[in-house]
């Protein structure tokens, strides 16, 4: 057992007890609970303009762009940057996108604009944020890996991501009541108060300067260097690739407001409870790792977690009863959040702290975005197919990754850490 298991067996909180840690999981946390709030309702609120599944799908595109486009060069401006300062500044900017969702959801818009016209202004908006996501996902998991020593930095993983599935369940289950007592215009609000407090919490970590080898290296090169890093790294390379695209195939979250609506016929509170199912079951898988770390054969299990993601997500597409469909969501959560914390473990373990900014980059370009390119494709498939059959045939294709993964990538299924 090496000294950081020994370390987190004896103090699963070891992390927590280091100040900067604690105020950037805070901010962390009142960030990610604010932006799930309003990814949330940004859903639903699309849906009730256009009435129309596809268009749900080109939130996820609207996004994915510009996140996928800039995240090779984000993951340069992170290392040679100052990484608290340059997370602050994209907190800022989030908090400028969700004051102009606010704006579009005045009763003097909805007055002056025509509901198609009111739709085009939130993509443009989430847009924006696709742009400052590609920076801010990277720096987080950047100050993560410069705030805390080595040998913590497996308890470390498993709080951020602990802290982040916490937030997302709050927010996604929260503001489903929000939506049905204050309106849009009220959640986001609550929203913009969030992201502010967030803000604070952040601006207390002490500043985190550039390596100096990585401020002299131009940017083609440096952005080279990170990919030769990943594509090296084959452990790290095969659980992106795995993830990215389980997450692309198996993106039945994105039709949730259909679900919600036409099928199980919930409304608003329900669809949070539904949108918050996966993040509650991942919760509860990140607190038994929390106390209980998984030491061996991560790789078998990894595969093996992914494809009983695939089965959860055939039976949510074939539920017609909301316990059903809530059930299968939570159970998919469990698996989903196990297979995060391997993946994240992973990336922290084998990275050096000079390159953490490229490798994080790549790392969203995989997985973050696959969420909001899976998002895309389920629009696309559910206009084709119809939604049932659309979410039915992610599942499978979800089983026929991890299928030929453990096949023709050996050495992921026999990785361990």
């Amino acid at each position: 057992m090496t000294e950081g298991q020994l370390t987190q067996k004896k103090d699963p909180f070891g992390a927590l007890k280091i100040t900067e840690f604690r105020n950037l999981m805070l901010g962390r946390f009142l960030f990610i609970m604010g932006l799930r709030m309003m990814g949330t309702l940004v859903g639903w609120w699309i849906y009730e303009l256009t009435n129309e599944p596809f268009a749900i799908g080109l939130i996820g595109l609207a996004e994915v762009i510009p996140a996928v486009s800039l995240a090779l060069y984000a993951g340069h401006v992170i290392d040679i940057s100052e990484k608290r300062k340059l997370l602050l500044k994209g907190v800022a900017l989030y908090w400028v996108c969700a004051i102009a969702l606010l704006l579009l959801s005045t009763n003097l818009t909805t007055g002056a604009f025509s509901n198609l016209q009111i739709a085009i202004g939130i993509y443009f908006v989430i847009f924006c944020t696709g742009i400052i996501r590609s920076f801010t996902g990277p720096s987080f998991g950047t100050l993560v890996g410069e705030i805390i020593p080595k040998d913590l930095l497996q308890n470390a993983t498993t709080w951020n991501q602990g802290i982040w599935l916490s937030a997302s369940v709050l927010g996604h289950a929260m503001v489903g009541f929000f939506i049905a007592g204050f309106g849009n215009t009220g959640s986001l609000s609550i929203v913009i108060a969030m992201v502010t407090i967030g803000f604070v919490f952040i601006a207390k970590i002490k500043p985190k300067p550039p390596h100096k080898q990585e401020v002299e290296q131009k940017t083609l090169e440096s952005v080279k260097e990170g990919i030769r890093f990943v594509v090296q790294t084959k452990e790290v390379l095969g659980a992106l690739s795995l993830d990215l695209f389980a997450v692309l195939f198996g993106g039945a979250v994105a039709m949730i407001p259909v679900f919600a609506k036409d099928i199980l016929k919930v409304g608003p509170i329900g669809f949070g409870w539904l949108n918050a199912a996966a993040d509650i079951g991942a919760i509860i898988i990140i607190f038994i790792i929390t106390l209980f770390p998984v030491h061996q054969q991560q790789g078998k299990k990894l595969l093996l977690a992914v494809g009983g993601f695939g089965i959860c997500i055939i039976v949510f597409a074939l539920s017609t009863t909301f316990w059903v469909s809530f059930t299968a969501l939570v159970l998919s959560g469990i698996l989903d959040g196990f297979s995060m914390i391997v993946r994240g473990t992973i990336i922290q373990l084998k990275t050096p702290n000079h390159m953490r900014g490229r490798v994080m980059s790549v790392n969203s370009m995989f997985i973050n975005s696959s969420n909001e390119l899976g998002q895309f494709e389920s629009g696309l498939a559910a206009r084709a197919m119809g939604v049932v059959p659309s979410v039915v045939f992610g599942g499978i294709m979800t089983l026929l990754v991890v299928t030929t993964t453990w096949f023709k990538a050996p050495s992921l299924r026999k990785m361990e850490y």
